[in-house]
């Protein structure tokens, strides 16, 4: 992302909460993060993890990739490679893509970047209101889907099923380049 990334974040999760009415403890409570997390979070202390922001997009009835594209506060219809929106969850150097935004359409695509030996968990609350397809475009991961666990390789796709807690694991050697397309429901 552009500039400060955190700071755009922080400013971002800050609005979603407020404009919605809730309270820190409110959203604690519907995201599973705790009120200390999300304060140091929208005073931009710390930059949140994946698995933090997955929780907080979540609760908010958004996809992490939208919660993101809303923080860069850019929706036009041409996605300039230059342009795009870029993460790395500073936790496990998982690099995030935004290809095309999902502000005023319902399909999204993202580029995924996992480092080898990385691994980032998502709650099932996180595909409540979406559905998705992973297409591995370089290297392979281990996907885990509730109790479901599958390699994926280079070419492979997937279509995550029913809501379930997901784990995208990382257990080769190199990174894994993976395309996430997502349909609001």
């Amino acid at each position: 992302m552009k500039n400060d990334p955190t700071k755009f974040i922080s400013d971002r999760i800050r609005l979603e909460r407020e404009s919605r009415g809730w309270s820190l403890s409110e959203l604690s409570k519907r995201s599973d993060v705790s009120k200390a997390m999300i304060s140091k979070i929208e005073r931009a202390e710390t930059s949140p993890t994946a698995a933090l922001l997955g929780k907080l997009s979540a609760a908010f009835k958004l996809s992490l990739s939208t919660l993101l594209t809303r923080a860069e506060d850019e929706s036009t219809r041409l996605a300039r490679k230059s342009e795009q929106a870029v993460w790395i969850d500073p936790d496990t150097g998982y690099i995030r893509q935004q290809i095309s935004s999902a502000v005023n359409n319902p399909i999204e695509l993202t580029q995924v970047t996992l480092p080898a030996g990385a691994e980032v968990k998502f709650p099932a609350t996180s595909y409540v209101f979406l559905r998705q397809v992973i297409w591995i475009i370089e290297g392979c991961i281990t996907f885990v889907e509730g109790d479901k666990c599958n390699k994926l390789n280079k070419g492979d796709s997937y279509i995550l099923g029913e809501p379930a807690n997901c784990v995208f694991r990382n257990e080769e050697q190199e990174p894994c380049v993976y395309l996430v397309v997502v349909v609001r429901q």
